[in-house]
């Protein structure tokens, strides 16, 4: 019903409301179309690949900024060994 034909027609406020409950939304209302940029399995790789870079670059900002060695000292297996060995008090 438009808003007109409600106006013309003497009807209470109950039955207008019922009448617009009745009205069902057509398949286009009811169906949202969604197209993605980014597909999600592509998201979740540029999550991961960007969790690691921020990794590599606190290690190396850790290491060597922080700390007194080479920055890229910190990439070496010797350095990790060392600090596993460290921990482990070996």
């Amino acid at each position: 019903m438009t808003e007109k034909e409600i106006q013309q027609s003497p009807k209470t406020r109950e039955q207008v409301k019922k009448e617009k409950a009745k009205k069902k939304p057509s398949m286009k209302e009811k169906q949202k179309i969604r197209i993605r940029l980014i597909p999600i399995w592509l998201r979740l790789i540029i999550v991961v690949f960007t969790v690691l870079i921020s990794v590599v670059a606190g290690v190396i900002v850790g290491y060597g900024v922080i700390g007194d060695g080479k920055p890229m000292d910190a990439l070496k297996k010797s350095t990790w060994t060392h600090i596993i060995d460290l921990v482990n008090k070996k």
